[in-house]
């Protein structure tokens, strides 16, 4: 079986996490290494996107890829980089979708077109852009691709701060206060029980967030885990899901809730 590890360079633990999943699961792995541009905004960070080709392709061939994509633009996309695809707005109109409009439908058009490039069995994806996983499976059973696709966890730091390529951006003082991010989600995921008030605990944690030193909160909400729909009560397969501003680093993370 042939799998495919989608990444945007920068590598850290957490992209590694995922070929080592990859090269035990398969018998080859082919990594991508593109930085998408139908998935930026205008005014987001494309052209400061952290970049280090060199490390990136030392990383994979030590830990065993066996072929490592990296296209031009112009390769991905001949006809100019325009999305083509419309990620499903029943999941990707919320969260960071909200915030980044056509940020999706960037995705979904990418990840088909690494897919028809590279032709794989199963492809893996990391739970920290956990509603992008949702969406990618969406696509794939939507489009009906012979891909699995199989969402792996999120690697952390030692204090608990998701693995994330633009946590480079932050500076010392801002990256102690990171932390508070995943503390706060575990705490409402801790304290969320039959007869929560979720629009209350929300409401506490963005506060929170805030004394704590962010900038802006984008959203914290108990959502879902399949669905994406808000959550209105307690139950099974629930997330708590947050993204937040420290100076011009856009942080997010989600954990499981309610037992799931």
């Amino acid at each position: 079986m042939i799998a495919l590890v989608p990444t945007m360079g920068a590598l850290h633990d957490g992209h590694l996490s995922l070929v080592r999943r990859a090269r035990a699961d398969c018998s080859a792995v082919v990594a991508s290494l593109f930085v998408n541009p139908t998935q930026f905004a205008p005014g987001e960070d494309f052209e400061r996107y952290p970049r280090d080709e060199r490390r990136d392709l030392e990383l994979f061939g030590a830990h065993g890829v066996d072929i490592v994509y990296a296209p031009g633009v112009g390769d991905v996309y001949p006809d100019g980089p325009v999305a083509s695809l419309a990620a499903a707005p029943e999941l990707a109109d919320s969260l960071c979708g909200a915030v980044r409009p056509g940020h999706f439908d960037g995705v979904v058009t990418v990840v088909a077109r690494l897919f028809r490039h590279c032709r794989p069995d199963i492809a893996y994806f990391g739970e920290k852009d956990y509603q992008q996983f949702r969406i990618i499976e969406r696509m794939v059973a939507d489009l009906g691709l012979p891909v699995r696709v199989v969402g792996m966890p999120i690697v952390r730091e030692p204090d608990g701060l998701a693995l994330s390529s633009r946590n480079a951006y932050l500076s010392p003082a801002e990256r102690r206060i990171a932390p508070v991010l995943h503390e706060t989600l575990q705490k409402m995921a801790q304290d969320l029980a039959p007869g929560s008030d979720i629009a209350a605990a929300c409401a506490d944690g963005r506060a929170a967030l805030r004394v704590a030193g962010f900038d802006r909160v984008d959203y914290l909400e108990v959502r879902d885990a399949t669905t994406l729909r808000p959550a209105l009560r307690h139950g099974p397969g629930l997330r708590v899901f947050a993204a937040a501003w420290l100076g011009r680093t856009r942080l997010i993370d989600n954990i499981a809730a309610g037992g799931g």
